[in-house]
């Protein structure tokens, strides 16, 4: 299986680009096909208010916590405690976001798994279908996405501890800690939405981590550009079906399959693997 190159003369700053392109591609498309736009944002929009839900909590409740976590600095002069437990607080809100976008795309993924699957079908139906289909039935393919899901996650909040930690330090964690979290997550983003197209090939995780990552800076490109809608209000509940849109070019793209405009899009179903 061939790996699509950056082509000649192709920078980072390109390559990154070209990745936030495909979710802009992504958006295009999925606008023109009108009859899956209710579809798309329905699991979207019920996994969404039970995250903002959470997210609301966390707001409501983060000075409590920023207290438990900084108990040596009770007798601190009020500046200095109180600065801390800002930069604590402020730390808890930054991972809450990460580990919420995260999360939420695992779910919205296995609840609306029917409707992303005949969207990202859909995709690749359109730039010549999937060589070789492997006919999945839905229970496994279910089992299978929860049981990466389930490790993407848990390398997140791994990844994440450490960006908690480093949000207590001053300007590093105002201004780095974001840029990085949204690398991380981005990437973590990029692997979760492409789990469809791979396994329409037979191929898992592992899989995915290898092809993604011999184009990172695409990879991180797209990712990044689906982190930084999902933290917009209601930007996750509309941007996702887009994303799954954008996520089957670039799981086409890093499997070295065609991705230029083959023309008009249209509405016709996806060819199915046994017909």
């Amino acid at each position: 299986m061939r790996v699509a190159g950056p082509g000649p003369g192709v920078g980072v700053v390109g390559q990154f680009l070209s990745g936030v392109g495909l979710l802009v591609r992504g958006l295009g498309m999925y606008a023109r096909t009108p009859r899956l736009v209710l579809l798309g944002i329905l699991p979207a929009l019920i996994t969404g208010a039970l995250f903002l839900a959470g997210y609301a909590t966390l707001i409501v409740f983060v000075d409590d916590l920023a207290g438990v976590v900084t108990p040596f600095a009770d007798g601190w002069a009020g500046w200095a405690r109180d600065l801390v437990r800002v930069l604590a607080g402020f730390a808890f809100l930054a991972l809450g976001a990460v580990l919420g976008v995260l999360t939420f795309t695992a779910v919205t993924l296995v609840v609306g798994d029917p409707f992303y699957e005949e969207i990202s079908a859909r995709v690749e139906s359109r730039y010549g279908g999937v060589p070789g289909e492997i006919e999945v039935s839905w229970w496994r393919s279910l089992r299978r996405s929860m049981a990466d899901s389930v490790r993407l996650v848990a390398r997140s909040v791994l990844l994440g501890v450490p960006l908690f930690f480093a949000g207590f330090i001053p300007v590093v964690g105002q201004f780095v800690v974001p840029v990085v979290a949204a690398a991380v997550g981005g990437w973590f983003l990029a692997l979760e939405l492409v789990g469809a197209p791979f396994y329409r090939r037979g191929l898992r995780l592992p899989d995915r981590r290898r092809m993604l990552g011999a184009q990172r800076p695409v990879s991180l490109g797209f990712g990044v550009a689906v982190f930084c809608c999902f933290l917009i209000p209601l930007g996750a509940i509309l941007v996702m079906p887009a994303a799954v849109a954008g996520a089957a070019l670039l799981a086409r793209r890093s499997l070295g399959e065609a991705i230029d405009e083959p023309g008009r899009w249209t509405e016709h179903p996806a060819p199915r693997a046994d017909a």
